[in-house]
């Protein structure tokens, strides 16, 4: 279980810092796909059941902010493109830990 929870540490921060440096040179539609896969490794393999409900409630707040901004920050193409590589990163994370926890309910 630690090694997953390294491997998925290391997914985010590299999704994280390639969602800094796509976003700043404009390669995030060319490049979204690497987002979304490290984004769907940090959400099977990061977020334990304790950590749930923080990541969800800071996910879906960084998701809709993130959205909002890209729209809002149009005249700085650069901000928004940012933001944008952060959606696709966040989006499928977010969705992944909001399923297994509907699931965990579920079985409950």
């Amino acid at each position: 279980m630690a090694k997953n929870r390294t491997f998925g540490s290391w997914a985010f921060l590299v999704g994280f810092i390639l969602a800094l440096i796509f976003g700043a040179f404009g390669a995030v539609d060319v490049l979204a796909w690497l987002l979304v896969v490290l984004g769907l490794v940090v959400g099977f393999l990061n977020i334990t059941d304790k950590e749930t409900k923080p990541f969800l409630l800071a996910g879906t707040v960084l998701v809709i902010v993130s959205a909002l901004g890209a729209n809002a920050m149009s005249v700085i193409p650069v901000v928004g493109s940012i933001l944008n590589a952060i959606l696709a990163l966040f989006i499928p994370a977010t969705i992944i830990v909001a399923l297994k926890s509907v699931f965990q309910l579920a079985k409950e």
